[in-house]
């Protein structure tokens, strides 16, 4: 089951309600600048988690009233669609709330720290290390979720480097892998994605799981496709892009 560290009692605490009732996600992100970005890209993953363990979800953004711009930075990303923020959510019976919101209270109130429900705090991205205009969204997502969420984040030239070559080298070699008969997840390696992602979201762990299987000589390559799909389904790296393509 997926438990989370609740910023306000440091305390870590379930984050799906038992039999796998509703739970509400409240995103809080004020401004437009990478650490907003960055708090719903964590909310996204989180989405991601709480579905791929069975649990319905209903994910909503306030803060600021005009985010387009926000929406369309996260879009890029490949942050699914939040609703509005609207006070009908215990209509709904939602058993659970969560809020995630940059570690520092957002400008222009405390809600996400007042409000009924557990905390997922999201340290800052160090601002200046922004990334340049014309950055792969698909690279920017990478470097963002290869830092834990609670610690300090940078996407200076080095980080947006590396993360640029991890994805283009998995996508070749998930096309790759692609092209031999399919082969089952190793029970084990299952089990290590989702003790990684269930420990307070730890996609760091996952990227290492990940890692530790491109490189096993023992993981059939029809079982390391496998692998990567069933974590991009977390990841959202598009991993199976290039699957098809010719060489």
């Amino acid at each position: 089951m997926l438990r989370i560290i609740d910023a306000r009692t440091g305390h870590s605490a379930d984050a799906a309600p038992v039999r796998r009732g509703l739970t509400r996600v409240e995103v809080h992100a004020a401004g437009h600048d990478t650490t907003a970005l960055r708090v719903l890209l964590v909310a996204d993953v989180l989405v991601r988690a709480l579905e791929l363990g069975g649990t319905p979800v209903w994910a909503q953004l306030g803060g600021a009233d005009d985010q387009t711009e926000l929406r369309a930075d996260a879009a890029a990303l490949g942050v699914r669609p939040f609703e509005e923020s609207r006070d009908v959510g215990q209509a709904l019976g939602a058993a659970q709330v969560i809020h995630v919101a940059a570690r520092e209270a957002p400008a222009g109130g405390a809600a996400p720290f007042t409000a009924e429900g557990a905390l997922v705090a999201v340290a800052p991205v160090d601002p200046a290390t922004g990334p340049p205009p014309g950055t792969d969204p698909a690279v920017l997502r990478l470097a963002l979720l290869s830092a834990r969420h609670d610690r300090p984040a940078r996407v200076d030239p080095a980080a947006l480097d590396t993360a640029r070559g991890i994805l283009s080298g998995w996508r070749r070699a998930v096309a790759g892998w692609a092209r031999t008969p399919s082969r089952p997840i190793p029970a084990d390696v299952r089990k290590r994605l989702r003790a990684a992602w269930e420990d307070d979201l730890d996609v760091p762990g996952v990227l290492t799981v990940l890692r530790g299987v491109a490189d096993d000589p023992a993981v059939p390559d029809g079982a390391r496709f496998e692998t990567f799909a069933y974590a991009d389904r977390l990841l959202g790296a598009e991993l199976t892009r290039d699957v098809g393509a010719q060489a």
